[in-house]
């Protein structure tokens, strides 16, 4: 195969890449107008005055305030979403 049959063929290629990305239609999405801002637990008692840390944790071992933990096992840092935060305690 020749340099100028490989060119060729990568253009078709990049024409057929450029059509279906022009016919694709993205089903809309639901974004969060601001960025997702995680917070540690510390952070947490700072930002909600009145809720120790011990209480964040409760939460968080209860489930009723999703999280995730970074790291591995006990002493990964545990982050939580500061949206989900506010709206567990408009409840």
């Amino acid at each position: 195969m020749t340099i100028t049959e490989k060119r060729e063929i990568a253009e078709k290629i990049k024409e057929l890449l450029s059509r279906l990305i022009s016919d694709y239609e993205p089903q809309e999405i639901k974004r969060e107008s601001k960025p997702l801002e995680l917070l540690t637990i510390k952070e947490c008692a700072e930002v909600v005055k009145g809720i120790s840390e011990h209480t964040i944790r409760q939460l968080v071992a209860q489930n009723k305030i999703p999280s995730i933990r970074t790291g591995q096992g006990k002493r990964g840092k545990i982050l939580i979403s500061k949206s989900a935060l506010l709206d567990f305690l408009k409840r």
